[in-house]
């Protein structure tokens, strides 16, 4: 039988809320798996609850949990309880990102799964880790990038510091956590082991220093570190320019670069000047070559055309688009960068697309989000037999709740 995609098959036990641990199961949706999404009633996850909401569906919730199935359990009842026991040993997979320690007072650590389940791999992903002096404080993106010295080095020197304003730190933490788990499924194929996989997202942060860690461990501290705001500090020119209808960067500094924006800006000879003859001097003399780059942009008419400039002489550089200009790029709509999607409730609107390509797989699957518990009948009773007795009787108990958004 054909697959439906390159997960088809594999079973995910989903115990995620709101960025990071759902995006590692969004991915896994995305490429055919089976996600039981356990949210825990009365209200399930809280990014039910995040903006756009419309009839008391959450457009958010959608974006992150779209080919989900939903479980809706009070796990403080021994009965609910009882119900994870029994799927743990049919699933591949188990995910979750509680506070370290929450999942092990349900009684659903990894040593516990493990006996119901040994080829099981568990992923825990959390802000700083399940280990370590920090792994019991509560965290969120930017409390672990503060850690990892990432918000140190944004922002103007001596000024305020300038985090981005999205979730990179969860989002990303969430791929490493999906990275590990394709990983240990191929270490399972070869083995017969199942692992337990802890994902942090302060280690994914720090992971991200592509330079100044070992610039200032290697310089035994002699490298000092300068926030330069929209400049890249070891490069020349590496920037952010300001035209006269937006900004954008340029990224000139290697020596072939450099001399073919020279030949833009009608100053052949800087390609010649001692100050500006490689990427060290041109560093030593930044304020000359960006006000060289500043007379030239005030000399167009504005950002398109410095665009359009840039782009016939190859040069690096990006205009600066806002979400909406970047929401209606024809690259990324093309390439489903940014995707159309459809909801029972919201209708349809757009959303970031699948960003893994494969070519055995063209086409994206159509998904839908669930509504709170929508699938506790079709989980119990195709996945563990339960009698429609036996779910009307929890349902009568509150063991299983649901509700139409």
């Amino acid at each position: 039988m054909a697959l439906k995609h390159m997960l088809d098959g594999y079973k995910v036990l989903d115990f995620t809320q709101i960025v990071a641990g759902p995006t590692v199961t969004k991915l896994m949706a995305e490429m055919g798996a089976e996600i039981i999404k356990v949210e825990l009633a009365p209200n399930g996850d809280h990014c039910r609850n995040f903006p756009h909401v419309q009839d008391q569906r959450s457009a958010y919730f959608v974006q992150q949990n779209r080919g989900k199935m939903s479980l809706c359990m009070d796990l403080k009842k021994s009965a609910g309880q009882a119900i994870v026991r029994e799927l743990i040993p049919l699933v591949d997979v188990l995910v979750q990102n509680y506070a370290p320690g929450v999942i092990g007072r349900m009684g659903f650590d990894y040593e516990n799964v493990r006996r119901l389940n040994p080829k099981i791999i568990m992923c825990s992903v959390s802000t700083f880790g399940q280990t370590g002096p920090l792994a019991p404080e509560p965290g969120y993106d930017f409390i672990g990038q503060a850690y990892a010295g990432v918000t140190s080095l944004s922002g103007e020197e001596g000024g305020a510091f300038y985090p981005p304003a999205l979730a990179i730190g969860d989002v990303s933490t969430g791929v490493h956590a999906y990275a590990a788990v394709a990983t240990a499924l191929l270490h399972r194929e070869r083995t017969g082991e199942g692992q337990h996989l802890d994902i942090s997202l302060l280690d994914s942060y720090f992971h991200y220093h592509d330079m100044a860690v070992e610039l200032v461990s290697a310089s035994h501290g002699a490298a000092k570190l300068k926030r330069m705001g929209g400049q890249i500090g070891p490069l020349c020119p590496a920037g952010m320019f300001q035209t006269a209808t937006g900004y954008l960067w340029i990224f000139a500094f290697q020596d072939n670069h450099w001399a073919k924006l020279c030949e833009l800006m009608g100053r052949p000879e800087l390609t010649r000047d001692p100050a500006c003859i490689d990427n060290d001097r041109r560093v030593a003399n930044r304020a000359e070559i960006n006000r060289a780059i500043d007379n030239w942009l005030a000399r167009l008419p504005d950002r398109d055309a410095a665009v359009t400039a840039l782009r016939e002489a190859r040069i690096p550089h990006a205009p600066v688009l806002t979400v909406e200009e970047a929401m209606q790029h024809p690259h990324l709509l093309e390439r489903r960068t940014v995707r159309s999607v459809h909801d029972r409730i919201l209708g349809d609107f757009q959303v970031p697309g699948f960003p893994l390509r494969f070519s055995a797989f063209p086409e994206t699957l159509e998904l839908e989000a669930p509504f709170l518990g929508e699938h506790n009948r079709r989980i119990l009773s195709s996945y563990l037999g339960y009698s429609d007795e036996e779910i009307e009787r929890l349902e009568r108990e509150r063991v299983l709740c649901s509700a139409p958004y």
